[in-house]
């Protein structure tokens, strides 16, 4: 990798624009960076690394890159970081831009815009840049892959921080470990690490899960053999668990099979006792029911015959009751006969309340002739009921006379004032027409020159369309010829490759034996052979087919430049040379006009249309007026003559209404008191037919009494009985007669008075028996099914363990083989006597070759005095691997780089350093670096060792290397002529540039 040119914009300290050429610069080998503190030299190496990925080195690194913005940058100049480079034997140019809150270009503000990448080629054979990317992730993979360096790496490597690497000589195993691993990438061997511990740890979980469900079934298997089973002392995870677990638990299933046989036979002893002491208390039930069944019918005989009074009471009632129900129509009759007589008095005394005094004690009939009277009275008021309705309707069209002159009033007024304006309106309607009339003119005025106007502005349009086509057909043929050459000078490259390695293709095909195609000769010696680069025929016909297609790309290209250029050609014929804008104004000028004509014209139509209704309108309200003035004289002819006929009604109806309101409300008096003397008649005449049928009902009572042998009809009455009370007495005749017979058939029951006769059964003692003899065949029958439970659960938890077992035993299996892996990776296994992990031995690998790497050149740098060895001892209680001393050629002995001096610390380290890069860039693929950047530290070098160490810097320049020193010494400015010095003011720093 070689730096050629780096552009600075307002980046960092530097305000403006800078420029650094590297190519100058490096011309001479060495070139010294230098410049005041804070000038800004680091940011010139924060540029370089921006440029590359993206980012700055270590905390300068922060807000999205906002931060990198200088502070002394106009508010208008866009951050930005150009680099231009040879990495690969290929020339590139990398510019970016970090986000940019610029100035909003509308009101005040500002808005965000993104960061932006570009990455570049230089084509040699075209002469000019070729973009490759505009993507962030695509750019950053490409750089890094070209480059085989993370930006962690490159830091390290290229730009050398002295500082770090002092440290590194005087840190710990552990601190060394974090610097080695984030320079060589080492984090997959830990990964290994890890994902061994990872794997350990789950395999170890899974069999000590597998161990605690042996346990836990061993638990249940003690829990079901009653803890006579015993458990093994062994916790999950320790060998030879399963076969404890599965042995322990063959000892309990054979031990509950001995119980279940004992069982069994206990069962069968119980069931035999059980079944004698049922039978015996079965005896001694039945005797004692017997028993009790005779003393039961002996004390229901005795209380029969203490009840026998009342029984015969009760037979005496009943038959009183049966004669009653004779007499029960009759009372029936009478009661219905009262209850209508007492209804129809109501009634009577309701009606003649309704009646004035004078008719209080008249009969049905004085009520009925007075109910006739009315009723004649009220027949002579309907010829006076038509004389009132008419003297109603004629105030009626009196007032419907009214509203009418009214009406016709308001329509002569209305019509007046409309036909006073008419002239006036209709000479404005004539205005209005003739006004259309010559718009509608000028609108097919207008029409006749929009057509040939509108014609040129689409041919215009088209001309402008075909001039940008014809520009993009061009730059496409340019395109696809350049691509055409390139096609056909790959397919020659191509084809002269295979013509050169024809020998090697011909040679696959010799057989011994067989005559070469070439020479003739059958022994074939030394046949060619094919090479890496070798190009086959298909390959060749591949490049071939590419260009054919590539030129007829084209030729199509070419032929629809062709077609284009015709198109313009005829369109700029029919447009001229007018521009597209003026024809565009003049178009819209006459569209414009146009439609203003069109709309006045418009109007033309309506306002014909509204002369017309205007016209009729004045003839319908001529007519109206006179209409109305004949209407008014008819009205006073006939409102005289209604006058007239209400005088003539009021006259007579004030005779007929008397001292009422009107006839309506004389009438309704009548038709009233009519009613109430018809109502009042026929509630008496009912009250005297109902008081007869009570006096016919009374007499049959009485015969129907005597009749059934009672002295009176209320005894009769009292005799009878309803359903229920009747019910309710037959039931307790019905009871008493049945448990007479069967109290005499219990007592002559044979086997009960034998039972009677025979000494008291002794219940409690037999269902004592029973019961004690019952527990024990529960208690056998329980100890059964619990040795069967027993067995049956001994056997599934057995099976279920055994399964388990076979399961589990690949898997310890693979625990061991794992734990044993993470054990010697991790460094703490016997078998790793270093006690170094895996990650910490590929490191001391890697610090084994920075040590031989740095050594070449810190014995030079210390004329021949150290060395730097590497070291695998154990530093106190810690691990091994990572150990750096440096070998004293003067004394002989090894001793820790912490022990260096100053100036030697930083001689060593930059040995280290420049190892270091040695060992990284062989690592990353062996990419070539030709510029390398060296920090601080020669001020603590004397005037020998400086030389020394600019020696060695210097033949750096025998790999054609150039090497920037970034140092505040005075003396190396007189040292090294090309520098580039960093100068800062108010305004931001500058830089500039001496050659050599």
């Amino acid at each position: 990798m070689r730096l050629h040119r780096l552009d600075i914009t307002a980046f960092g300290p530097f305000g403006g624009s800078q420029t650094v050429d590297f190519d100058e610069l490096s011309s001479a080998g060495l070139f010294l960076l230098h410049g005041p503190t804070g000038a800004g030299k680091t940011s010139v190496l924060d540029a370089v690394c921006y440029a590359l990925y993206g980012s700055v080195p270590g905390v300068r690194q922060s807000g999205q890159g906002l931060t990198l913005r200088s502070d002394h940058a106009a508010p208008a100049t866009r951050t930005e970081v150009r680099l231009e480079l040879t990495v690969a034997g290929r020339r590139l140019e990398l510019t970016r831009q970090p986000p940019w809150a610029r100035p909003k270009k509308r009101g005040t503000g500002s808005t965000l815009d993104k960061a932006q990448s570009w990455l570049r080629e230089y084509d040699a054979t075209a002469g000019d840049w070729k973009d490759l990317s505009r993507s962030h992730q695509e750019i950053g993979e490409e750089i890094t892959q070209l480059l085989g360096m993370s930006r962690e790496q490159f830091c390290q490597v290229v730009l050398l921080p002295q500082g770090e690497f002092a440290r590194f000589l005087r840190s710990d195993a552990e601190a060394r470990g974090k610097l080695l691993g984030r320079l060589f990438d080492t984090h997959r061997f830990a990964e290994v690490e890890k994902r061994l511990a990872d794997r350990r740890r789950a395999t170890e979980a899974q069999v000590r899960q597998g161990d605690a469900e042996l346990l836990a079934d061993a638990h249940r298997m003690q829990q079901a053999a009653g803890n006579a089973m015993e458990l093994p002392d062994l916790a999950p995870g320790e060998p030879g668990l399963a076969a404890e677990v599965l042995g322990a638990a063959a000892v309990a299933r054979s031990t509950a099979r001995e119980q279940l046989t004992i069982a069994h036979s206990r069962l069968s002893a119980a069931e035999s006792a059980q079944a004698a002491a049922d039978r015996e208390l079965a005896d001694a039930r039945e005797l004692a029911r017997l028993q009790q069944r005779f003393t039961h019918a002996r004390e229901r005989a005795a209380l029969l015959e203490e009840r026998a009074d009342g029984y015969r009471q009760a037979q005496a009632r009943m038959e009183r009751a049966r004669k009653a129900e004779a007499v029960a129509p009759a009372l029936e009759l009478r009661d219905a006969a009262d209850a209508e007589h007492r209804e129809a008095a109501r009634a009577e005394a309701r009606a003649r309340d309704l009646l004035p005094e004078t008719f209080a004690d008249a009969g049905a009939a004085g009520l009925t002739a007075a109910a006739r009277r009315a009723a004649e009275e009220l027949g002579g008021l309907e010829s006076a009921r038509r004389a009132e309705q008419r003297l109603t309707e004629l105030g009626v069209e009196r007032a419907e006379l009214d509203r009418q002159e009214r009406a016709d009033d308001d329509v002569r007024q209305e019509a007046g004032a409309w036909l006073a304006g008419w002239d006036t309106n209709r000479a404005e309607l004539r205005t209005r027409i003739e006004s259309a009339q010559e718009a509608a003119t000028r609108a097919e005025q207008l029409a006749v020159r929009r057509e040939p106007t509108e014609r040129r502005l689409r041919a215009a349009r088209q001309r402008d369309q075909f001039a940008g086509d014809t520009e993009d057909a061009q730059r496409q043929v340019l395109a696809l010829a350049e691509r055409a050459v390139e096609a056909r000078a790959h397919w020659l490259d191509l084809k002269e490759q295979r013509l050169n390695g024809i020998a090697a293709e011909l040679a696959a095909h010799l057989t011994d034996g067989e005559p070469c195609a070439v020479c003739g000769a059958s022994e074939h010696p030394a046949p060619a052979r094919k090479s890496a680069e070798h190009v086959d025929r298909a390959a060749e016909e591949q490049a071939l087919t590419a260009h054919q297609h590539a030129e007829e790309q084209r030729t199509e290209a070419e032929r629809r430049l062709g077609v284009v250029r015709e198109a313009l050609a005829a369109a700029t014929a029919e447009a001229g040379d007018t521009p597209t804008d003026q024809l565009a104004d003049e178009v819209a000028e006459l569209e414009r006009l146009y439609e203003q004509a069109r709309r006045d014209a418009s109007w033309l139509h309506p306002a014909t249309e509204e002369l017309r209704r205007a016209e009729q309108e004045h003839e319908r309200r001529t007519g109206i007026q006179q209409q109305a003035a004949l209407r008014a004289a008819s009205r006073t002819t006939l409102r005289d003559t209604l006058d007239r006929e209400r005088a003539l009604l009021e006259e007579e109806l004030a005779q007929t209404r008397g001292a009422a309101d009107s006839v309506a409300a004389r009438a309704a008096q009548l038709e009233r008191q009519a009613a109430l003397l018809t109502d009042a008649a026929d509630t008496a005449r009912v009250a005297e037919d109902t008081a007869q049928r009570l006096k016919d009902a009374d007499a049959r009572l009485a015969d129907a009494a005597f009749r059934a042998g009672f002295d009176t009809p209320q005894a009769a009455a009292d005799a009878l009985l309803d359903d229920t009370a009747h019910r309710e007495l037959q039931r307790r005749l019905d009871a008493w007669q049945s448990e007479e017979a069967a109290v005499r058939a219990v007592l002559a029951e044979e086997d009960t008075v034998a039972a009677a006769q025979q000494a008291p059964a002794d219940l409690d003692l037999a269902e004592r028996a029973a019961g004690a003899a019952e527990r024990r065949t529960r208690d056998a029958a329980s100890a059964r099914d619990a040795a069967v439970r027993r067995c049956t659960e001994l056997d599934r938890l057995s099976a279920r363990s055994a399964a388990g077992a076979r399961q589990l035993a690949p898997l310890r299996e693979e625990y061991d083989r794992v734990a044993r892996l993470a054990a010697l990776t991790a460094g703490t296994s016997a078998d790793n006597e270093r006690k170094m992990r895996l990650e910490s031995y590929v490191l001391a690998a890697r610090l084994e070759q920075v040590a031989a790497a740095a050594t070449v050149r810190l014995q030079r740098m210390s004329s021949g005095r150290y060395t730097l060895v590497h070291s695998d001892d154990r530093a106190g209680r810690g691990r091994s691997g990572l150990g750096l001393h440096v070998v004293d050629a003067w004394t002989g002995r090894e001793r820790d780089t912490a022990t260096l001096s100053g100036g030697e610390t930083f001689f060593a380290s930059l040995a280290l350093a420049l190892g270091l890069a040695d060992v990284v860039t062989d690592e990353a693929g062996g990419v070539r670096l030709d510029t390398l950047f060296i920090d601080e530290g020669f001020g603590s070098l004397d005037e020998q060792t400086l030389d020394e160490v600019l020696d060695v810097l210097d033949s750096l320049r025998e790999r054609d290397r150039s090497v920037g020193i970034v140092s505040h010494v005075a003396d190396l400015r007189r040292r090294i002529h090309a520098q580039l010095e960093v100068v800062k003011g108010r305004a931001g720093s500058a830089v500039r540039q001496r050659g050599q």
